[in-house]
């Protein structure tokens, strides 16, 4: 693969988006961009991750950190519901047989900081509005009825997510895609990183973090349905195009888990921190005037 670790940015020397690789291979930037270092990039040919090209070697400076994949490129998101052992365990609920399925809108994508997720006025007045860290998998090609052993070669790489819920809506029905898909509740990245850079999966660990205070801390061992079998899965039947991102379901420690309640109101900040590789996204809150 061409590439590690890609970001796509708006450079603070221009105005368009760009796509490249930090040169420095260790650096968190989501951490960095939130502390407000700047961020060297060296950019590629492509305009998109889904064909990024080759390096130029041009060197530019992060001035607005963006979603790895625009909005045109990621069609309906799908999204994995109660797969941890934790999560199905403090949400008192059996651990499912078969992968929960639910959607996402496209226009429920939203940048990294400092972009922040908004939170309607519609769900203003339910003060329910909930975060869930997530490991995000991002096709790479085409894909239809593949297997479990296949689906890793059909993986472009992985990147962070925030599956912002409005808990209020969420208990309110029997399908989630309402309180999960408005707009700016899926922020994703701040990289997306080669699936050769990480071989295992189960092998990263997450944390989420609300104002600094950590919530989530799981490794992703502790999914209940593994990489390639929410792949192979999602396959069945149906047509996967590049740029697909699935999210992979949160663990223990969610707000509505606690008493009382450690809902996401005005002024939050939530980081969700995947290791190694991924780093940290960071996602403002704000409540819609």
């Amino acid at each position: 693969m061409s590439f590690s670790r890609l970001v796509r940015f708006i450079p603070k020397s221009g105005t368009e988006a760009c796509i490249g690789q930090p040169t420095d291979s260790e650096l968190d930037v989501g951490a960095a961009i939130r502390a407000g270092k700047d961020v060297e990039v060296e950019v590629f040919s492509g305009s998109s991750a889904l064909s990024p090209g080759s390096l130029t070697g041009k060197k530019e400076v992060i001035g607005k950190l963006l979603s790895p994949l625009a909005e045109s490129e990621v069609g309906t998101i799908r999204c994995i519901g109660l797969n941890y052992v934790q999560h199905a365990r403090e949400a008192k609920m059996a651990i499912p047989e078969i992968p929960v399925v639910f959607m996402k809108p496209s226009t429920s994508l939203a940048d990294p900081y400092p972009a922040p997720t908004i939170i309607p006025k519609s769900q203003l007045s339910t003060d329910s509005c909930d975060y869930e860290s997530e490991l995000v998998i991002v096709i790479g090609k085409k894909c239809k009825d593949i297997s479990e052993a296949q689906a890793l070669d059909y993986v472009l790489g992985y990147t962070a997510s925030n599956d912002v819920s409005s808990r209020a809506a969420q208990f309110a029905q029997s399908q989630w895609s309402y309180s999960k898909g408005f707009d700016g509740a899926c922020p994703i990245g701040p990289v997306l990183v080669s699936r050769d850079l990480v071989p295992d999966p189960a092998k990263l660990k997450l944390r989420g973090l609300k104002n600094g205070k950590v919530m989530q801390n799981c490794g992703l061992d502790d999914l209940i349905f593994s990489v390639p079998k929410i792949v192979s899965f999602l396959s069945q039947g149906t047509t996967l195009n590049p740029g697909t991102i699935i999210l992979t379901g949160t663990p223990a420690g969610v707000g509505f888990s606690f008493d009382p309640k450690e809902y996401l109101r005005d002024g939050d900040e939530f980081a969700v921190e995947i290791l190694p590789y991924i780093g940290t996204l960071v996602t403002n809150f704000e409540a819609e005037k």
